[in-house]
């Protein structure tokens, strides 16, 4: 009987060298004669560790991490093929802490099933929620959603039923589902890890969707830097409809609901629900003006539920638990889990599963280790480039969406980006700006024009040209555009900027200032 070595075929592990890990793996096994089957599984997302690799044994999966080609002569040697001790040997993969302390009920397979294989899929509780929904009325589906407390995973942290609950009740003849998978956040990488680990939970969620909504078509709509995630995706879906998933009857119901994927242009806009709808159909990415709202008039002008990617894949376990065992996480008004994902200048980056109200200093210094360097953490920018820096005072903030909101900062997609005392958050603030200007669908005047005006000032101030009314107008500017702008872009470019600027005022000295007092 084959030996199963699971190497991932995650983009993150691949572009720390997983594909000639899993070549070298097989090349090995064949000259000594040895019976191996390599599996490309999903990444549990512990990237400190990538490429981590695999091996089935009797007393569970043994992990070694993080592999090269170098080592693997060695690994053979060390017989690890039955579990054997190597410098790169981490125990059992379950056991392994940053693993083992989590709360998995999204990712709860992502890494350990072959992420085609919908037996795999099936072998571990897959399809069980579909299955619960399929005997369901529309409208119990939408209640157990609801009363689960699952809000959108996208960033607006909106309550999810609430949003099916109106394409429910909406007239249209037709009705879609479309899932944003267009993660543009620095920091982020949850959509692109399940999407390439487990693409049959956003296909399930997806189809529950539809049976709770009436809609019969979804779309994925995801970003032309995600090569291997379309590839997957579009792969799974073939195996769905061949599967009698997708199509004219699901599972034998006589409902309808079937899917594709879509790939954008490259525009951070296109984040925005309405830019996606306008790009899905054709034209240019720009964002709508509301209302109508997309639940009533979206996709093609009919009621569409668009919701993010995250917010799709915890629908089944809601469905296969119950509402009651989701909203036993978390806290406050945030019920469920959170796909952390922790990165920059960072010891362990990766993505962390847990229940909402970790403070995010737990998240920063004992999940993640604190930074890579070694240095004193100087601020933490959690919800992507348009969110809040947070300094060392903030740290006690529980990870929860009023919280955040009560500190002048947003969860966003969860993306949690650590600096260390280097860093430059006058450089920072100017980033946000820049950021915002060439980002710009260039709609509305607050966004477009704001965000360069933006770019000037922090110029100006750092050339020491009368600093305080350079701040000032900054501030005016930040104002203007958060309550002006017509969507989130320029909206939330505010918070970067102005976060910068209360925390950390002494960054905002006038350079020229500084090189006169030398």
């Amino acid at each position: 009987m084959s030996i199963k070595v699971y190497v991932p075929l995650d983009s993150g592990a691949v572009a720390l060298g997983a594909d000639e890990v899993a070549s070298a793996i097989a090349s090995k096994a064949e000259k000594i004669g040895a019976d191996v089957k390599i599996v490309r599984n999903g990444s549990f997302g512990m990237y400190w560790l990538e490429p981590m690799v695999e091996v089935e044994t009797p007393r569970g999966r043994v992990a070694y991490g993080p592999v090269s080609t170098d080592d693997i002569d060695a690994l053979f040697a060390a017989d690890f093929l039955k579990g054997g001790e190597h410098k790169r040997y981490l125990g059992r993969t379950q056991d392994i802490p940053f693993l083992k302390s989590q709360s998995r009920l999204t990712f709860q397979r992502c890494g350990i099933i072959d992420p085609v294989s919908l037996d795999d899929y099936r072998a571990h509780d897959g399809l069980t929620g579909l299955e619960n929904a399929l005997k369901m009325s529309a409208a119990d589906i939408v209640k157990a959603v609801t009363d689960s407390g699952l809000r959108g995973r996208g960033g607006a942290g909106f309550p999810t039923g609430i949003k099916w609950n109106t394409v429910r009740e909406a007239p249209g003849d037709q009705k879609y589902i479309v899932c944003n998978a267009d993660e543009g956040d620095s920091g982020t990488f949850a959509d692109r890890m399940i999407m390439e680990g487990e693409p049959f939970v956003l296909i399930e969620g997806m189809i529950i969707a539809g049976l709770a909504t009436g809609a019969t078509k979804g779309y994925v709509y995801t970003r032309s830097e995600y090569p291997d995630a379309i590839r997957i995706m579009n792969e799974a879906i073939d195996v769905a409809r061949s599967a009698g998933l997708l199509g004219a009857s699901v599972l034998g119901s006589g409902k309808a609901f079937d899917m594709e994927v879509r790939m954008g242009a490259g525009a951070y806009v296109c984040g925005e629900e309405t830019s996606l709808l306008n790009s899905m159909e054709g034209k240019r990415g720009v964002v709508r003006a509301k209302p109508p709202l997309p639940a009533l008039q979206g996709f093609m002008g009919r009621p569409t539920v668009v919701n993010n990617v995250i917010s799709l894949c915890s629908v089944p376990v809601i469905l296969e638990k119950g509402p009651e065992y989701y909203r036993d996480f978390g806290m406050g008004r945030s019920r469920g889990t959170i796909p952390i994902q922790i990165a920059g200048n960072v010891k362990h980056g990766g993505l962390y599963e847990i229940g909402f109200g970790l403070t995010l200093g737990e998240i920063v210094e004992q999940i993640g280790g604190g930074t890579a360097t070694g240095r004193p953490v100087k601020a933490v920018q959690v919800g992507g480039p348009l969110g809040a820096y947070f300094p060392r005072e903030l740290f006690d903030t529980p990870f929860d969406y009023e919280e955040f909101a009560k500190r002048d900062g947003l969860i966003g997609h969860a993306g949690v980006v650590v600096f260390d005392d280097t860093v430059d958050m006058m450089k920072q603030a100017r980033f946000a700006m820049e950021f915002c200007a060439i980002e710009s669908c260039g709609k509305c005047t607050p966004c477009r024009i704001g965000s360069i005006r933006g770019t000037e000032v922090v110029d100006k101030l750092e050339r020491g040209e009368e600093p305080e009314l350079q701040i000032e107008l900054l501030r005016d500017l930040c104002e203007t555009m958060k309550f002006g702008s017509l969507c989130a872009l320029g909206g939330f470019t505010p918070y970067p900027v102005l976060s910068a600027l209360n925390h950390f005022p002494d960054d905002f000295k006038p350079r020229a200032l500084d090189i006169a007092a030398e």
